[in-house]
């Protein structure tokens, strides 16, 4: 659309040009004719000042509609003078034909100008084309990459008008005209393979036994076409990929949704060329060179914001035997919920042939770690694997989770034991609402009084097993992970089972939420917020097959998760609230 604009502007402008060269006057040879034949008026012409304008006027005739009355009115006054004037005699019409020649060249070259400067002021303006936005709404690869051979052509153009001011700035121009020479080589090759599908030849490939298709409309490259389906999509894919890949004279990718319009809901089937889909796939993937060394960096920072923050929670005057015997089974907690939810991720994944990207782990001084985050680098083939991926990740980590805590609650005999235990300080629950499920677990240290309770050792902390404290972690932060924004786990689970829409709204709800804690005081709804926020915002990338149902077993599945999460964040009191999240950190100061 955008090039459509651009094209168009040009020829209006050579429209313009080829009105105003006739209305420039010329020769005009009239035959001889008998008495009796009707002789056709003379053609007026127009006064030499009249031909003789210069472009700034045309200019301002164009802008300004009461001036160019004004001029038109002028015009005619002299064409009838003018015409006068040929009844005396033919003497004029020779003298004016000659300047005539001369204001038909000049013009030539004040259009040549017109031209250039509707070129140069449509390249400065162009985001404020109306087409372009047009375009900027329905993106196409084949008129984008015209749009850059149109940029292209202009700035060689440009470069070849240049004078030759010295050496240098020769030598500049030609290295920038090289340049600019294979990206337009590049964007010929490009323009190849990014073709626009032809919707009228593959309207002929829906049928009554695939999906039926009432009406298309364009989209990007391909197109949408709305109708309804009349088998399984599983049974209808492989048949309609066929047809309309034999059609097309190339490969494409086909999506089957629901779209609402006016409280009415209708079955669409969306088709798009697969080199393009790939093509984006491949610009967001990450199973590069750097993708796995930034995961590898952001594992090795992890280890290290554990092994920190486990420093906090030994006793007074341990040495360093005591904090690898502490700390230890701490770490080993951590790779086992992090190993075990890994390896279900992956074989979830790959039980539906979806490619995952590295897997980054995400830092914290606080918590020591939050979570883990990827990508998907290939498309899903229905909402099933979009439910199923995420489900499984976070339920097994919560199921290890309660199985390390439960473990070390028994083997030690209650919740605050263990020859190796760990001293949680009250501090580390102040400005941190979302930490009090491993408060209400563990015990409070005081009282509201302020009376240190029987489960505490006074001036130090509340003791807990340190494996213990690891599941107990974990299970807070595979719940801040089930929250339904943007691209978290709780957000692609969100997507599955309502939509994209109504993610959205959840999305937005839970942020305002988590904006509300921090204003409060939550130094970690802060961090999370703004890392969901921007980090995993936006929705992901939709199902092939949205139209199948989940079934009920899987909303039951979402139900369960839901309420551990709101279990597990829901805050609570007993001196986990602080006035504000400027405070000092808790390993900054005594009890």
């Amino acid at each position: 659309m955008a090039s459509a604009s651009l094209a168009s502007s040009l020829l209006c402008s050579s429209g313009g040009s080829t009105s105003r060269s006739a209305a420039v006057p010329r020769v005009i040879r009239i035959p001889l004719f008998s008495k009796n034949q009707h002789r056709p008026p003379l053609r007026p012409l127009r006064s030499r000042s009249v031909v003789r304008r210069s472009l700034q006027q045309e200019q301002e005739e164009r802008t300004d509609p009461a001036s160019s009355v004004a001029v038109a009115s002028g015009e005619q006054e002299e064409e009838a003078a003018t015409t006068a004037s040929h009844h005396v005699g033919g003497e004029n019409v020779a003298k004016t034909s000659g300047h005539a020649g001369g204001a038909e060249g000049g013009q030539g070259e004040g259009d040549g100008e017109a031209k250039r400067s509707t070129d140069e002021q449509q390249e400065v303006d162009w985001k404020s084309d109306e087409e372009f936005k047009k375009f900027m709404g329905n993106p196409s690869i084949e008129a984008a990459i015209k749009l850059e051979k149109k940029r292209a052509d202009r700035k060689l153009r440009e470069l070849d008008r240049e004078p030759d001011a010295n050496p240098v700035a020769g030598l500049l121009r030609g290295l920038a005209k090289d340049q600019l020479a294979r990206e337009k080589q590049r964007l010929e090759l490009a323009e190849q393979t990014f073709k626009a599908l032809d919707l009228n030849k593959l309207k002929s490939c829906f049928g009554y036994d695939t999906f039926f298709a009432v009406d298309v409309r364009r989209f990007g490259d391909g197109g949408i076409f709305i109708g309804n389906l009349r088998r399984p999509v599983e049974e209808v894919r492989p048949k309609l990929e066929k047809k309309i890949a034999e059609a097309a004279g190339t490969e494409v990718t086909l999506w089957f949704m629901e779209e609402k319009a006016d409280d009415v809901t209708k079955q669409v089937c969306m088709v798009q060329p697969k080199a393009e889909i790939d093509l984006q796939l491949e610009v967001t993937r990450l199973s590069t060179a750097w993708g796995y060394l930034s995961a590898v960096a952001l594992a090795v920072t992890t280890f290290g914001t554990v092994a920190l923050m486990s420093g906090f929670f030994l006793k007074p005057g341990a040495t360093l035997d005591d904090y690898v015997s502490d700390v230890l089974p701490l770490f080993g907690g951590f790779l086992t919920i992090l190993g075990v939810s890994e390896v279900a991720t992956r074989l979830t994944a790959a039980k539906y042939g979806v490619k995952l990207s590295p897997s980054f782990l995400v830092p914290s001084n606080w918590t020591g770690c939050l979570g883990v985050m990827n990508n998907y680098e290939s498309l899903l083939p229905n909402k099933k694997a979009l439910f199923d991926i995420p489900v499984a990740r976070t339920a097994s980590a919560y199921a290890t989770s309660i199985v390390l805590a439960i473990s070390a609650f028994i083997a030690d005999g209650s919740f605050n034991g263990g020859e190796n235990a760990l001293v949680v300080r009250p501090e580390f629950f102040y400005n941190n609402p979302l930490l009090s499920f491993v408060q209400v677990v563990i015990g409070p240290y005081a009282d509201e009084l302020g009376n240190v309770l029987p489960n505490a050792v006074e001036g130090v902390g509340v003791p807990v097993d340190p494996l213990a404290f690891a599941g107990l972690l974990g299970i807070v932060v595979t719940s801040l992970n089930l929250l339904p924004i943007g691209r978290l786990e709780g957000g692609r689970v969100a997507q599955a089972l309502f939509g994209r829409g109504t993610a959205a709204l959840l999305s937005f709800a839970t942020s305002l939420l988590l904006v509300a804690g921090a204003i409060g005081g939550s130094v970690l709804c802060l961090a999370w917020g703004l890392f969901a926020t921007f980090v995993r915002g936006g929705e992901e990338i939709p199902a092939q097959d949205e139209i199948t149902p989940l079934g009920n077993d899987r909303y039951a599945w979402g139900f369960v998760l839901a309420v551990v999460c709101l279990l597990t964040l829901f805050p609570n009191g007993g001196g986990t609230y602080s006035t504000s999240f400027l405070g000092d950190p808790f390993f900054r100061g005594g009890i």
